[in-house]
């Protein structure tokens, strides 16, 4: 963050300074994790179920912490405000007003956000300081944090937003108003709070209502969702995919047998060839959004050819591939799912195990409300219909999986109904043959016991 006074603070959050002479400085980052607070940081103390922040706020002080931002006197310096999140959102555009010279990139979309999110940053550090840290921070108190992170040597800053709901995405581009803007795709994830797809499109859009005339949307011209976005922007748009009439298009697309993806890149009369070294077929999408980022802020097409196939994967358990001392190949998708991701990563397991036995670990794909047994039973129509050799469904509330599995017509595969992850485990642990290729993915933590199992080499 940049440097500010913690009467600056106070004056930007409606705050009062305690325990403290207000000319002194916060020249550290914004923590909300005691943990991470460093020399000259402001700790935002929180108050939760089971922990109160603001109990360790003398740890942090004697740490080296300059204040506190919470709702009640510690006892220590600090800034008292009414509420803590509310705080961040203001503090964050406040420090925003104070970077005029700063790129703000902000993305959505059903799936993809952080991978994406991930090659964005990659790719712009190679033109200047970005700010782009690992992770999902895409909620109310990720994304001000994030942009807490910014100062004034940072040229790029890239922002991923979540919503679960219409004017969610809203709140955030008030809180930070990207000049670009990203819409990746519109699918069934959190349907069953926003009710059909429509809604999440509609929610999903509120990313380019919010740009300025100057600034540029970015949308992918595949998705017929995201295409219609274009009506809505006063931005110049770019689309990106597939399509033959794309800005920023993938032309001869071939996937190897490690589930790589190879293009040619092509955007107005420049083609370059790209073989990424992610897996998986749908990181084609993703990088053309990236790419027509790097474009837009200004670096070289022959520079991006070279810089796509040195992206990789960042963020945890996300498209991560390993191979086992024992030869075991496993792909670990687990962080979230929702049915487009976790075709893509069926998609994904069938490329890379052709010739090997497959197996996908598949857990409960959580807020789909009434659409959830549907959504399940398609995910395992399609595993099956990929040819998936065995499909373990983790808990109860993922077996209709095996259903949807089980009514495909001359499926020679194996269903396994787990009742938790630990009889996941036991299952795999029976009958792990080397040369096996394993997905593993599901909704949070619902499959990460499985990835841990199978990442460790005393197995």
């Amino acid at each position: 963050m940049i440097r500010l006074s913690l009467g600056e603070i106070a004056a930007i959050t409606g705050g009062r300074v305690v325990n403290a002479d207000p000319s002194a400085e916060v020249t550290g980052t914004v923590e909300y994790d005691s943990r991470k607070v460093g020399p000259g940081g402001l700790f935002v103390a929180f108050a939760g179920e089971k922990v109160d922040g603001h109990d360790y706020a003398a740890a942090v002080i004697a740490g080296g912490a300059a204040a506190v931002l919470g709702t009640r006197d510690t006892g220590q310096p600090g800034v008292v405000v009414e509420e803590q999140l509310a705080a961040l959102a203001t503090l964050a555009h406040a420090v925003l007003e104070r970077l005029p010279d700063l790129t703000v990139v902000g993305l959505t979309g059903s799936s993809g956000k952080t991978t994406t999110k991930d090659y964005i940053g990659q790719l712009l550090s190679r033109l200047g300081p970005t700010v782009a840290p690992k992770g999902s921070l895409n909620n109310e108190l990720g994304f001000p944090y994030t942009v807490l992170l910014a100062d004034e040597k940072t040229r790029f800053l890239v922002l991923e937003m979540g919503a679960r709901g219409v004017g969610h995405i809203r709140y955030l581009t008030e809180i930070a108003r990207p000049s670009i803007g990203l819409v990746l795709n519109v699918g069934a994830a959190h349907i069953g709070e926003f009710g059909s797809v429509e809604g999440t499109a509609l929610a999903k859009g509120e990313m380019v209502e919010a740009l300025a005339p100057s600034g540029v949307a970015i949308l992918n011209a595949d998705d017929a969702l995201v295409a219609g976005m274009s009506s809505r922007t006063r931005a110049r748009v770019i689309f990106t995919g597939e399509a033959g009439d794309a800005d920023v298009r993938a032309a001869s697309v071939s996937v190897d047998s490690s589930g790589r993806a190879s293009f040619d890149l092509v955007s107005g009369d420049k083609t370059g060839h790209v073989r990424l070294g992610v897996a998986g077929r749908h990181q084609v999408a993703n990088t053309l959004a990236a790419a027509a980022v790097a474009l837009t802020a200004g670096m070289a097409f022959a520079d991006l050819v070279t810089a796509l196939g040195e992206v990789g994967i960042v963020s945890e358990r996300r498209m991560d591939v390993f191979t086992r001392p024992d030869g075991v190949t496993v792909i670990d998708d687990s962080y979230n799912a929702n049915p487009s991701s976790t075709a893509a990563a069926l998609h994904a397991l069938a490329a890379m195990g052709e010739g090997r036995r497959t197996t996908a670990v598949l857990g409960y794909m959580a807020e789909l409300g009434d659409q959830e047994v549907a959504g399940h039973a398609e995910t395992g129509r399609l595993a099956a219909t990929l040819g998936v050799d065995r499909l373990i469904a983790v808990a109860e509330n993922a077996h209709p999986i095996l259903d949807g599995a089980g009514a495909v017509a001359d499926w020679p595969g194996a269903a396994h109904a787990a009742a938790d992850q630990a009889a996941a485990i036991a299952i795999l642990q029976a009958d792990l043959r080397a040369d096996d290729v394993v997905l593993v993915k599901g909704s949070r933590y619902r499959t990460w016991d499985v990835a841990d199992w199978l990442r460790s080499e005393e197995v």
